[in-house]
């Protein structure tokens, strides 16, 4: 038995939504990608929604209508994919990382406090593997300051969080702006895909300004109008635009999201129970006010046990079931390790700075290195998920 650490539910009724479009003769963002948008509002309780090429380039279009700007600092987390401390880079700004909640995976409020610089422009929070972050205890700080806050919601789509008593969906949003993935590890996948959601429609409609272009007049009414029309471009903007065949293949995904999630919590429940005595590997806790939409299943290893991440991971391996290790750290890659613009502490030791030593995240980086995310998607077999149960039962020692 080989099993994937995903394996993709496309079906019929994704394939007969990418023929009615190439057979509608309009293929680029259009009517589909206008539809898929309104869809996905509705799905997240969010007054707008606009598509883009992909959840980095979500990120950096929601970082420049914030306001950040070339030389500004963005406290966000290293733990998370390197996509996020990319986008940051690419608006010009410095990433300050900030250390993450052992349970959540996601920012530290109290690590936020302290890692504010005078120069910090935003507040960049990731929602890690589809566990909500303290969204109250970060708009707290952001207010205080007068900050906005991105929510780096990639793999959130159908995640929950209880607020003054009330279950609310990741991408109301919370924040100024919350971003989403549609990549094939995601809940739902165009292939590649991202979209933002708002309450503001000023930035809603500067948002699909810079995604195409800045021109001023929309591919789709240039085609319809009765009229010779010309377009304009007001300032230098980007090519970030979804095409409609890949919002016609979210759609159909998109409206069994509540049976998706349902079928994935039950699945995490599962794994709940049979873990919750293993030896060396802990299942996760999910916080009281936190609903995930098990994006990812993370266990942890216990302490004092014999066998290390890679030695599981292997075991696992040579018996047909993928795993991940934990999510990375940006600040321990090459393209971060020169700190000069990650470290946060002005001045920090010059030698150690020199060394890429002078960061410090010991929360993320335990994250990192002991813990391993099992097989988890929407379509894994009873018979597959006890296989997997069965490998980690007969691990040695």
């Amino acid at each position: 038995m080989q099993i994937p650490i995903v394996r993709l539910a496309l079906g019929d009724a994704e394939a007969e939504a990418a023929t009615r479009v190439i057979r509608s003769g309009w293929v680029a963002q259009g009517p589909e990608v206008a539809a898929f948008e309104r869809e996905f509002a509705a799905a997240v309780g969010a007054p707008h929604a606009v598509a883009v090429s992909n959840c980095t380039t979500a990120l950096e279009l929601s970082l420049r209508v914030a306001s950040v700007r070339p030389g500004d600092d963005v406290a966000t987390v290293s733990h998370s994919f390197i996509a996020t401390a990319n986008a940051v880079v690419a608006v010009g700004a410095r990433p300050i990382f900030v250390d993450v909640q052992p349970h959540t995976y996601s920012m530290d409020p109290a690590a936020l406090a302290r890692a504010l610089t005078p120069r910090t422009r935003a507040i960049l929070c990731v929602h890690q593997i589809g566990f909500p972050c303290d969204l109250p205890a970060i708009l707290e700080i952001a207010r205080a300051r007068g900050l906005p806050v991105v929510e780096d919601a990639a793999c959130a789509i159908g995640s929950e969080i209880r607020i003054d008593g009330v279950w609310q969906r990741i991408g109301q949003p919370h924040g100024l702006l919350a971003c989403f993935s549609f990549h094939p590890r995601k809940l739902i996948t165009t292939g590649d895909g991202g979209m933002i959601t708002t309450s503001d429609p000023a930035l809603a409609s500067r948002l699909r300004l810079l995604r195409q272009h800045a021109m001023s007049v929309p591919s789709t009414a240039r085609h319809d109008s009765s009229r010779v029309t010309f377009e304009d471009f007001s300032e230098p903007a980007f090519n970030f635009r979804m095409t409609d065949l890949q919002a016609a293949v979210g759609r159909p995904q998109l409206a069994h999201l509540p049976a998706i999630i349902a079928e994935r919590r039950a699945l995490a429940d599962r794994y709940a129970e049979a873990l919750a005595d293993h030896p060396l590997l802990a299942p996760p806790v999910e916080p009281s006010w936190a609903r995930s939409n098990w994006q990812s299943y993370p266990v942890t290893l216990r302490p004092g046990g014999r066998l290390s991440q890679v030695a599981i991971m292997q075991f696992l391996l040579d018996r047909g079931v993928a795993s991940r290790r934990g999510i990375g750290n940006a600040h321990a890659e090459p393209a971060y390790t020169k700190c000069a613009w990650s470290c946060g502490e002005e001045p920090c030791d010059p030698a150690a700075h020199a060394a890429g030593r002078c960061l410090r995240l010991p929360v993320s980086e335990r994250a990192r290195d002991n813990t391993i995310l099992l097989p988890l998607f929407h379509g894994l077999l009873t018979a597959e998920q006890d296989h997997v149960v069965a490998t980690l039962r007969a691990l040695p020692g």
